[in-house]
């Protein structure tokens, strides 16, 4: 394995997330601020702020209109 940064397909920052869901990330920064959706689970490392993909996935299941 090379040396370096660890690479984590699975976790997203604020930024890649918002691209995934289709929202800016100002938009996830106020609904983590105001709890908006208690169900979109933020994972904190350190001062950073990322997003599981199966997270996101869920998220998007659990809101979907059809």
């Amino acid at each position: 394995m090379p040396q370096g940064k660890p690479v984590y397909p699975h976790l997203m920052d604020r930024k890649k997330a918002a691209e995934y869901l289709q929202v800016t990330a100002g938009t996830l920064a106020v609904w983590h601020s105001t709890k908006r959706h208690p169900d979109l689970k933020v994972r904190k490392i350190g001062r950073l702020v990322r997003y599981l993909k199966t997270d996101l996935d869920e998220f998007i299941d659990r809101h979907l209109r059809v």
